[in-house]
């Protein structure tokens, strides 16, 4: 009887056992789904700038942190600075976390410095109806460069990104150097059947379904992609990169640069207002540093400053408004010249409405200073010239006069006027007026 209940006991022993594992484990598989390594998404779009060298680099920082899945690095970029694209590709080679560059939304393009970029990601991907490609160097300004430094810049920039895509094969080796040789560009099904990328995928979620179980190299050790139902989550720029992001962009940089300008100048023609130079010093400020930061054409703002030197000269030796449309053509040539790279949108509306605005500023302050030098004067001796007054001793032909509530003494070029005569002033010599008789 004994070995029975034992034998019961522990039977029983062994279910609560069991029923206590199937409970854990319940309790543990919403727990495992919770610690999903998560995919983090960042949104990268305009030129190559600082801004964009810092985002990134906080970006691939915060995935290894976190030990995310991967980090897509959404794109669009005309290009820009090579050294940037330079730091840029190598925080992306060295990170700990497959980086994947995703050429995105629809009309995007990885153009120039972002053809690098791209070929640096774990993973290439591509939406739909956007283009990669035109690596060729150019100057700062977008002009061609010399023979013997255009040679050396693409010899170096082919040995990089042939190596970028080398583990891509001959085709994409092929085409990426041809890229940077023959200005050479590629739509994303191109670009696909090349192998220059991976995927094309019309959104992130779709492009997530096709990575999963796709097999990277990162530091020379494949890595699996888990991708198919890993958390989602945005990693935006902060407030500060915003704004310095913002501001960097040329349009923003060239409303900045005239308010500033104005501003300033509307401060040294009425001083003790200071908000205009205020705002004018905090706008040339911002519009200096987006300038420092973007290439730009020295020549387009010296433009920019005869525009100005003109418009100010025409308020102090006003020309019936012909220096003002001289300043006009002068800043919309300026305002083009300034950022006349492939790299940068300017918008023409944008560049002439500017124009127009601040010339018309300008002319409406030159038509007051004219309107102001016509004016008949209300202060002073020049005021009392032309003025009527009465006489009240007789003049013969000196005298007195009332004129202006004031008695003055007067001395008429006419003859004798006897009291109660109007006359007119015609000059004023000291204390005494020089009047005549007045004419009805």
């Amino acid at each position: 009887m004994k070995g029975k209940k034992s034998a019961v006991r522990a039977a029983r022993v062994r279910l609560i056992i069991y029923l206590v594992l199937i409970v854990l484990s319940l309790l543990a598989s919403p727990a495992a789904a919770q610690t999903a390594r998560p995919v983090l998404v960042m949104d990268v779009s305009g030129p190559v700038t600082p801004v964009m060298l810092s985002y990134i680099e906080r970006g691939i920082q915060e995935a290894q942190t976190r030990n995310a899945e991967a980090l897509i690095i959404t794109l669009n970029t005309p290009g820009g600075d090579i050294n940037l694209t330079k730091s840029i590709v190598q925080a992306i080679v060295a990170s700990d976390v497959p980086v994947v560059v995703y050429v995105a939304p629809g009309g995007a393009f990885a153009a120039s410095a972002g053809t690098l970029i791209t070929l640096a990601g774990h993973v290439a991907a591509m939406a739909p109806s956007t283009s990669i490609g035109a690596a060729s160097p150019v100057g700062q300004q977008g002009q061609d460069l010399p023979e013997t430094e255009k040679a050396k810049t693409i010899n170096i920039l082919q040995a990089d990104i042939e190596g970028l895509a080398k583990r891509r094969g001959e085709k994409a080796v092929e085409w990426a150097g041809q890229a940077v040789a023959q200005a050479k560009a590629a739509t994303s099904d191109e670009a696909l059947s090349l192998g220059v990328i991976d995927f094309i995928a019309s959104d992130v979620p779709d492009l997530l379904r096709q990575m999963d179980g796709f097999h990277v190299t990162v530091h020379d050790q494949e890595v699996t992609l888990h991708t198919q139902g890993a958390p989602v989550e945005p990693l935006p720029m902060t407030a500060i990169e915003n704004f310095l992001h913002t501001i960097t962009n040329p349009n923003i940089a060239l409303i900045l640069m005239t308010i500033g300008i104005n501003g300033i100048l509307f401060e040294l023609a009425s001083p003790g207002s200071y908000a205009p130079g205020i705002v004018g010093a905090i706008c040339l400020l911002m519009a200096f540093y987006a300038l420092g930061v973007l290439d730009v054409n020295y020549t387009g703002l010296l433009f920019i400053a005869l525009a100005f030197v003109l418009f100010v000269v025409d308020i102090k030796a006003p020309t019936h408004g012909l220096l003002t449309a001289g300043g006009i053509v002068s800043f919309v040539l300026g305002a083009l010249i300034l950022f006349n790279s492939p790299a940068y949108n300017v918008s023409w509306p944008l560049v002439v409405t500017i124009a127009l605005v601040t010339g018309g500023f300008f002319a409406f302050v030159v038509a007051k200073a004219v309107a102001i030098q016509r004016r008949r004067p209300t202060t002073g001796a020049e005021a009392l010239v032309g003025a009527t007054a009465v006489v009240r001793t007789d003049l013969s032909p000196q005298g007195t006069v009332f004129l202006k509530g004031e008695r003055w003494e007067a001395e008429a070029d006419d003859g004798p006027i006897q009291a109660g005569t109007k006359v007119r002033v015609k000059a004023v010599e000291g204390f005494r007026l020089r009047v005549t008789r007045e004419t009805q």
